[in-house]
């Protein structure tokens, strides 16, 4: 047998264990000073620990150098470029030799100084630490300097652009102030760069932290955007107040619901002012702005504080918004507590804290005596549905919405945008121009006239309703679930009618609470047809034509439409092909026509029947030959959802109220006042608008109030223009 041994481990550093008699200790290693180019770079990795903690260091130089105006640039999360511009105090072409060696500041010359700091900057490692781990440039001009001068850097000092050239700082043409350009950070730290998980992640970081000092810095307008890009995702004027500025970075909702905040107390030397959200705002996280002296600071005792002092106002869950801005007698705080400066420490916390909360719970109690509830009623027989959907009683003529777990609501977001129709295409301007009623039956009224709804000769018909169960419509409509937006639905599901504004780019007016919206209800009613086509998928009703109409002949006119719209070219396209190729397509589908959508056509090619979607309400025959001719190309007719969902909105967009041009107006002098008399308006053109009026205010926007799920896509058709309760706040300063 083999014999056993013992493996020992290997002694410590400087003892000796049982066995190490022959064994040699180690040599000690010699402490050596480091490098300065790897204490630099040390440094600089505990500063700039990310692209927005570089741009912070820059923005609070730029308001310490008097800037009133700072545009950030910003590409690949700020690890490719990073810039930006002030109109500030500029920099003296002596002191840029200088500029980025560590310890080199305007702000500080004993430590002493460190007890009534007043500025945000003064270690003086900000941009030396950017220059040695990115390539830096600062183009600045002050207001006696006759020209701007640009210098590069790396590693604190002067380098040149090119090899062989001069190092030192170059004249060019300028305006007043600074601009500074960090390229490639991180570019000598690739375990730091690789640690970055993606470029929209640190650009979220970047707005948040513009987005802070844009609502803070009074006096300062702040834009920051992508580099190449033609807008600012966030823009602040120079002259807007703090409550504007909230508006515009955090939106209305929030700005709508918060209330003043001031606090102050002698004994602890320190003066609060803020914005504090109500008890109506309730959101799933806490915003808190905080800034201490000015600076942008992060504490998680005070957060934890407000948070539990809004627990008794606000619902389980729900999180305020907060912006404080508290300053502290200099010599009670320590700003050289962290190397980002993220963290600072006052004497009295604790105190402070208290009196703040106090002041909180005293401001909620005083305004919040009312209180706003979102409430939604509960459908029946709908234990599968993940949303409650808001339903009131069904308005006269119209089909009694029935929603249940397998016939669930309407609409998803279309995958493919509906192109946007030429408005001309929808209006006739040209006499001689064919139109769909010499099709029908002429039946004139007692005073002689037509329009086009009473010449055409159809009936009604219902068909028994049948339980749709195709897996294609259940995932679309579990897309308009998904799709839904809650606070719009529950606007329009208790909305009042207003009116319409403009009946050329469909816009209507509605009250809902004490808002004034103006709505596209030109979209309104596509999303609501489109729902309404999903609901009743394959249970139509049907308009039936007598006698059937010629469906090449409909074909025809949509492609004398089309070819007026094309213009020079339309001589491109072989028009009758076009039509004999659609006619032949819906004619080979005529059975999954009549079948789901009750749109009925003989093997001879005659239109028989056409789906109802709400009674009351009949769609535009003039849109009926651009209908079917859409039917061919627009539709996939080789996927069975995407042949649905296509179709679908084609149906929609068909029932869409048509655009009007505006009624004529009394001409006006040079002075604006009216003269003369006002143009007699074409009596078919007056038919048609006051039949769209009544359908809008009689059938579909009661028909939306009682059924529509509103969706996130709607929210582009819809503006807020008008708040009881900011009117009240202006009747009282008049």
């Amino acid at each position: 047998m083999a014999e056993e041994m013992d493996i020992v481990p290997p002694s410590p550093r400087g003892t000796k264990r049982k066995g190490d008699d022959n064994l040699p200790l180690p040599a000690p290693r010699r402490i050596k000073a480091l490098a300065q180019d790897v204490v630099n770079k040390i440094a600089a990795g505990e500063i700039i620990v990310a692209p927005e903690n570089a741009l912070k260091e820059l923005i609070e130089n730029a308001v310490d150098a008097g800037s009133t105006s700072l545009e950030v640039v910003i590409k690949e999360g700020g690890l490719k470029l990073l810039q930006i511009t002030d109109n500030g105090h500029g920099i003296d072409k002596e002191d840029l030799a200088i500029l980025c060696e560590r310890f080199t500041t305007s702000k500080l010359k004993a430590f002493e100084d460190l007890s009534s700091i007043g500025t945000y900057g003064f270690r003086g490692e900000a941009l030396a630490s950017i220059s040695h781990i990115a390539h830096l440039s600062v183009t600045t001009r002050t207001k006696e300097s006759s020209c701007a001068w640009r210098a590069q850097y790396s590693d604190g000092k002067f380098v040149s652009p090119k090899p062989g050239q001069n190092a030192e700082p170059k004249p060019i043409a300028g305006r007043g102030g600074t601009q500074i350009t960090v390229e490639d950070l991180f570019y000598n730290v690739p375990s730091r760069r690789r640690a970055f998980r993606s470029a929209s992640e640190e650009y979220a970081k970047i707005l948040d932290m513009v987005a802070r000092y844009a609502v803070h810095c009074a006096g300062v307008s702040f834009s920051c955007k992508k580099h190449g890009a033609s807008t600012a995702d966030i823009s602040v004027p120079t002259a807007a107040g703090t409550l504007d500025r909230i508006r515009q970075i955090h939106k209305a909702t929030v700005a709508n619901e918060l209330v003043t905040l001031n606090a102050e107390n002698e004994r602890w030397g320190f003066k609060c002012e803020g914005w504090i959200s109500n008890a109506n705002y309730s959101a799933k996280r806490t915003t808190l702005l905080l800034f201490i002296n000015h600076r942008s600071v992060e504490s998680s005792v005070i957060k934890k504080a407000i948070e539990q002092t809004y627990a008794t106002f606000l619902p389980k869950g729900g999180r305020p918004f907060v912006y404080l801005s508290l300053d502290i007698e200099p010599a009670r705080v320590d700003v050289n507590v962290h190397p980002t400066k993220r963290e600072v420490h006052f004497l009295n916390e604790d105190e402070i804290i208290a009196i703040i909360c106090d002041e909180i719970r005293n401001s909620l109690s005083k305004v919040d005596t009312s209180r706003s509830f979102m409430t939604q009623s509960l459908l029946s027989n709908q234990p599968k549905v993940p949303f409650a959907i808001p339903v009131k009683q069904t308005a006269p003529g119209l089909s009694t919405p029935t929603l249940t777990s397998e016939r669930s609501d309407p609409r998803p977001p279309p995958t493919t945008a509906t192109k946007k129709r030429n408005e001309n295409s929808l209006v006739r301007t040209d006499a001689s121009a064919r139109k769909i009623t010499s099709m029908l039956q002429s039946h004139p009224s007692a005073d002689g006239a037509t329009n086009e709804d009473e010449e055409m000769d159809y009936e009604f018909t219902k068909k028994e309703p049948t339980s749709c169960r195709l897996t294609s419509v259940k995932e679309l409509r579990a897309q308009v679930r998904d799709a839904m937006h809650n606070e719009l639905t529950d606007i329009i599901s208790t909305h009042t009618f207003v009116g319409i504004v403009d009946e050329q780019k469909r816009i209507a007016a509605i009250q809902g609470g004490v808002k004034l919206f103006l709505v596209d209800y030109g979209m309104l009613c596509n999303e609501y047809f489109y729902q309404v086509g999903l609901t009743d998928f394959a249970n139509y009703g049907s308009y039936r034509f007598n006698p059937p109409l010629p469906l090449q002949d409909l074909l025809k006119v949509a492609a004398e439409q089309e070819q007026r719209n094309a213009g020079d070219s339309a001589d491109e396209v072989d028009w009758d092909d076009v039509v004999d190729s659609v006619q032949q397509q819906l004619i080979d589908r005529r059975a999954l026509l009549a079948e789901y959508f009750s749109l009925e056509i003989t093997e001879e090619g005659e239109l028989c029947s056409i789906p109802l979607l709400v009674k009351g309400y009949t769609p535009s025959m003039a849109k009926l030959p651009q209908f079917l001719l859409r039917l061919g190309p627009y539709v996939d007719w080789d996927s069975e959802k995407e042949c649905f969902q296509s179709l679908l909105r084609e149906l929609a967009s068909f029932y869409v109220p048509e655009s009007l041009p505006r009624p004529p107006s009394m001409p006006q002098d040079e002075s604006g006042k009216g003269k003369g008399k006002v143009t007699e308006e074409d009596p078919e053109i007056a038919a048609r608008r006051e039949k769209v009026r009544k359908a809008l205010e009689n059938v579909i926007f009661p028909a939306c109030k009682a059924r529509l799920v509103a969706t996130q896509g709607l929210l582009k058709g819809v503006m807020e223009v008008a708040n009881l309760k900011g009117l009240y706040r202006v009747f009282e300063r008049c």
